[in-house]
């Protein structure tokens, strides 16, 4: 997804203001999820968000969001925002996270999503990390307790 950075989506630095970055993340993330599941989806959390670099007026930023893992009825998509100054040809990376959906059937209830299938070994690892990453989520939203977090325990359980 390509986006232009405009006077209205600026700070009074002329950089990108956060929260428009946030909006295009949002809906580039759940642009992947309704793709992958084929459902309606609503943003259930967001975290990782690393603001690296300003986005400065007149740049275009695309928005790059796959799918990393389904769960049962959730879905985490990450996301990776570069931005551009095409008159100097720069080119940097700007921001990513991790963004997680869940997908809704007509009645607005949760429903199953596809699996995802990882290929190459960057897709593995982000495959194999989103059940970390969920746990710490769970854990930080009151939904799991610690003590039940297996995957986060094996971090710290090895020899």
């Amino acid at each position: 997804m390509n986006e232009l950075v405009l006077p209205n989506d600026t700070n009074t630095l002329n950089n990108l203001m956060g929260g428009r970055l946030l909006h295009w993340m949002d809906i580039c993330a759940a642009i992947a999820a309704q793709k992958h599941s084929n459902q309606t989806v609503v943003t259930a959390s967001v975290d990782g968000v690393s603001f690296k670099e300003a986005i400065d007026l007149g740049n275009v930023v695309t928005l790059e969001a796959v799918v990393t893992r389904a769960f049962k009825t959730s879905m985490e998509v990450f996301i990776e925002v570069y931005a551009q100054n095409i008159p100097r040809n720069e080119k940097i990376k700007s921001n990513e996270a991790y963004y997680t959906f869940v997908a809704l059937d007509s009645r607005n209830r949760p429903v199953p999503v596809p699996e995802i299938k990882p290929d190459s070994k960057a897709e593995i690892e982000k495959y194999e990390g989103a059940v970390r990453r969920r746990q710490v989520r769970l854990i930080l939203g009151g939904k799991m307790k610690p003590s039940e977090a297996s995957e986060l325990k094996m971090l710290f359980d090895k020899p």
